[in-house]
């Protein structure tokens, strides 16, 4: 029978430190804190309104089921986070002047204008959280996490 650990003694990770999901919500922790201390607070945005937002800004046009896709998300949560955040005037829908069935989501001159301020803002919290990596050890976890997601690895 193991011994139980007296009390204020750390715990033993050794069960879990090699699983990639333990691993994963360890580094999360930062990571989370960063986000709330430089977007959530400051902007009042979600981490996936952020990226939404960051999305939008590089793909000026986007239908409902390329941004399900892209967050990989159900399309009845698309709706809400698209209302979200139409609420707060960052962006709109509009009809595709190609195709008058379709709807597009786009970003309104405050949805770009905020966009461009959180893309500085991405680039100093990235930075922050990955300061204990070199360069190249920042590129490597990215390769291997795209990797995992099962995405474009370049």
């Amino acid at each position: 029978m193991p011994r139980s650990s007296s009390r204020g003694a750390e715990l033993s990770a050794a069960p879990v430190e090699h699983l990639l999901g333990y691993l994963l919500a360890l580094a999360e922790v930062p990571t989370t804190a960063a986000f709330r201390r430089h977007v959530g607070e400051p902007f009042g945005l979600r981490p996936v309104e952020f990226t939404l937002l960051m999305l939008l800004q590089a793909n000026a046009r986007a239908s409902a089921t390329q941004i399900r896709h892209a967050l990989r998300m159900p399309a009845p949560h698309v709706t809400t986070l698209v209302d979200r955040l139409a609420e707060r005037g960052l962006l709109q829908r509009g009809r595709d002047p190609h195709d008058g069935r379709a709807v597009r989501i786009t970003l309104t001159p405050e949805g770009t204008a905020l966009a461009g301020r959180l893309q500085a803002v991405a680039v100093h919290m990235e930075d922050e959280v990955q300061a204990a990596l070199t360069p190249a050890e920042r590129t490597m976890l990215r390769r291997l996490l795209k990797k995992l997601a099962g995405a474009p690895a370049g």
